[in-house]
């Protein structure tokens, strides 16, 4: 069995198209697709005055249940949306908690080829915000392709 192919989703117009491409590139080499989510809970920011700090009152545990069920459906609606309801190839779709850029240099470590979007931020933009895809480009071990957001 080949490596697969893994691709790194969002949600936005530029993984969307990644998605395509790297299902269309899995269907030419009749390879595993793996999409992968990544999502990072956030616990509630303690609140009162420092050195008095307290959590909300709430239930972590639910709340994490929450954003995690918010997660799953955020990865199956980035699929659906794009490539249909009956895509034609097997798409496995991963869920892994961490920094999307970490994650997908781990994932990279046992794929054929890793795939991720670009939201085209050059300058100061990007060096403010991070970029994922950059992270991925420079730190993964296997080849990687960016497929830029339409327009």
């Amino acid at each position: 069995m080949s490596k697969p192919i893994v691709v790194g989703i969002d949600g936005s117009e530029a993984s969307s198209e990644a998605l395509r491409w790297a299902a269309e590139e899995a269907r030419l080499r009749s390879a595993p697709l793996v999409a992968v989510y990544a999502w990072s809970f956030v616990p509630p920011q303690p609140i009162g005055d420092p050195g008095m700090l307290a959590v909300p009152a709430g239930d972590l545990p639910g709340q994490l249940d929450a954003e995690r069920a918010v997660a799953e459906g955020a990865l199956e609606s980035a699929v659906s949306e794009a490539l249909g309801a009956e895509p034609d190839v097997s798409v496995e779709r991963r869920l892994v908690e961490g920094d999307a850029g970490d994650v997908l240099v781990g994932e990279s470590e046992s794929a054929e080829l890793v795939v991720v979007g670009s939201h085209g931020r050059t300058g100061i933009r990007a060096a403010l915000l991070g970029s994922v895809s950059r992270h991925v480009v420079n730190h993964a071990a296997c080849p990687v392709v960016v497929v830029k957001a339409p327009g």
